[in-house]
């Protein structure tokens, strides 16, 4: 499972639903849901392979 920082926890939390997407410049992200308070999180991962 990927980490990201929930903005509204102000922590790092387990990404709920997690599903990773590529960006329009080539960059993959994990996009997801806070398990705490249920805001959407998002994190960058780096380029895609």
């Amino acid at each position: 499972m990927a980490e990201a920082r929930c903005m509204k926890c102000k922590k790092q939390v387990e990404v709920k639903n997690a599903e990773e997407t590529i960006m329009k410049n080539g960059m993959r992200a994990v996009k997801g849901v806070c398990p705490d308070c249920g805001t959407k999180v998002f994190k960058i991962l780096g380029k895609s392979k």
